[in-house]
């Protein structure tokens, strides 16, 4: 199952669970995913400005808007919207 997201998706190594409901329906879902342990190996820092946005961010320096999530797990946030609800803060971005 996991073999059906792409290479570069934080669910591509995901494992997949099954579950029997009480109608004998087989639902199958993804395992949690857990935060991975930064190596601490940063491509820059970039301090938010007015009107910044995480996918425009993420185009910027990974080159793919739908890499946000790296940025995401790198700084340890839940929330996308975080990342940039802040003038000034800096965000660490990683290596590809």
């Amino acid at each position: 199952m996991t073999d059906n997201f792409p290479t570069t998706s934080r669910y591509r190594n995901i494992q997949a669970a099954k579950i029997t409901a009480s109608d004998e329906r087989t639902i199958v879902y993804l395992r949690r995913r857990f935060l991975p342990i930064s190596t601490g190996l940063l491509l820059a820092e970039h301090t938010v400005g007015q009107g910044d946005r995480l996918d425009n961010i993420t185009a910027h320096y990974l080159g793919d808007p739908e890499q946000f999530w790296q940025v995401c797990d790198v700084n340890n946030a839940m929330k996308p919207d975080d990342l940039t609800a802040e003038i000034g803060r800096r965000l660490r971005i990683p290596m590809p």
